[in-house]
């Protein structure tokens, strides 16, 4: 079964916690600080596997999760970081974060990586706390959540070359006949189930990749037929072969099928019909063809007489005009740059280190009411802070208090209505309110 489409969910590492801990050493009478920092969680990256053609696997496994950073521990001694998870996936699928919308990146050469959740960095143990006032602080961060992602996969053919066409003009017949392909035929008008590639191998040493993609109907860029979840294969395709039926007994005119195919083009990326074609009139072993092909011609030539585009007629039964279609569209390949498909960069997240800041108008948090006494306080920053506060000691805990002050909240919730013995959330810890 082809699949190229898919929607996954990713989840890295959380960051080791930092360790609250203290020398003990013989003639050290009050020791010091001692705790390390957690160690970095696991990233989830995908790698391009150029053996895959599909993302069926992904249909079976959706959730990808890497492994958390290891503790801080005592004397100082930082925690392990985690290793990351790889994920391969098939040369030619794009990332897309399905909240977001954000573009992640292209994944188009075989081992590329790609970084698609970022583990959380280690906390920092109390070694980092120690001031002239509190020499001995029971203060530790908690690992940094790694992020976590619903991602949609969507595998785009990587081709030098793709064949175009309404359904039954002769498309698989060229790929079996070109290649060691085997496409599978369907019984919609005789079209591809699938795209499928083959590799084409000349005698000169020169070889492309040559792709079958399903055929198109009118309408296709609404949807119509197998429609629009085909024609996205099409967009990283260097060449055009576009194959026209010339068979006087198929009941219809190769002018309007050509017109038709390329609006269709035209209707999903206007680009493609920038990209060099080569017009390959098909079934020249039957009667009559010479002629439907001559009155082609003719019109071709008036209607765009500027562009004056390649015509190669061929019969894949009998291999008549193959093996000079082959050697014109590699010629026609040499001539054409190769597009840029390089992954977008993904900026690399910098640790974060919290400062309090007494300015009020930096108001970067929500408080709604949402009880008779109980309010809920949303926003990026003090959530994340929250998650990466130990509050098992009590310096954590005044920590704490100063962040919520410092910050404008607690002005804030007094503004909102909060007394004192009311319930305030924050991500997953609730405390009370006291004046």
């Amino acid at each position: 079964m082809f699949v190229d489409q898919i929607k996954i969910e990713v989840k890295a590492g959380k960051g080791g916690d930092g360790s609250v801990a203290f020398r003990h050493e013989k003639f050290v009478p009050n020791g010091g600080p001692a705790g390390g920092d957690g160690g970095h969680g696991g990233d989830v990256v995908l790698v391009g596997d150029e053996g895959l053609r599909t993302l069926l696997d992904f249909r079976y496994r959706r959730h990808f999760k890497a492994d958390a950073g290891q503790n801080g521990q005592n004397k100082a001694m930082y925690g392990r970081g985690a290793e990351n998870t790889y994920v391969k996936v098939p040369t030619g699928t794009s990332v897309k974060d399905i909240e977001t919308g954000e573009f992640i990146g292209d994944i188009v050469e075989n081992g590329q990586e790609l970084v698609v959740a970022r583990g959380g960095r280690g906390g920092r143990g109390n070694i980092h706390f120690a001031t002239a006032r509190n020499t001995a602080p029971e203060i530790a961060e908690n690992g940094e959540p790694g992020e976590e992602r619903t991602l949609q996969l969507e595998l785009k053919v990587l081709a030098d070359v793709g064949l175009v066409g309404f359904p039954s003009v002769g498309k698989s017949t060229l790929l079996s006949v070109a290649t060691s392909a085997k496409p599978k035929i369907a019984s919609y008008q005789f079209t591809t189930l699938v795209p499928n590639l083959g590799m084409v191998q000349l005698d000169d040493g020169r070889d492309y990749v040559m792709a079958d993609l399903p055929g198109l109907i009118a309408g296709a860029a609404q949807g119509v037929g197998l429609g629009i979840q085909f024609l996205r294969h099409i967009e990283r395709t260097r060449v055009i072969l576009h194959l026209i039926d010339m068979d006087p007994e198929n009941g219809r005119d190769p002018w309007e099928d050509y017109q038709q195919i390329r609006h269709e083009l035209e209707q999903y990326d206007p680009s493609l019909l920038n990209r060099p074609e080569i017009i390959v009139p098909t079934k020249m072993d039957m009667p009559g063809t010479e002629e439907r092909l001559a009155t082609f011609r003719s019109r071709l030539f008036v209607e765009i007489p500027d562009q004056k585009p390649l015509v190669v007629p061929i019969s894949s039964i009998n291999h008549q005009g193959v093996q000079k279609l082959l050697q014109q569209t590699a010629d026609v390949l040499a001539r054409t740059p190769k597009p840029s498909l390089h992954s977008q960069p993904v900026t690399d997240d910098q640790s974060v280190t919290y400062q309090f800041s007494a300015n009020e108008n930096q108001r970067d948090f929500e408080i709604e009411k949402t009880d008779d006494h109980e309010f809920t306080v949303t926003g990026a920053r003090i959530e994340k802070f929250v998650k990466m506060t130990n509050l098992d000691h009590q310096d954590g805990i005044m920590r704490f208090a100063r962040a919520l002050a410092n910050w404008g909240i607690e002005a804030a919730l007094r503004e909102a209505g909060a007394e004192n013995g009311d319930t305030i959330v924050i991500s997953d810890f609730s405390f009370d309110f006291l004046e």
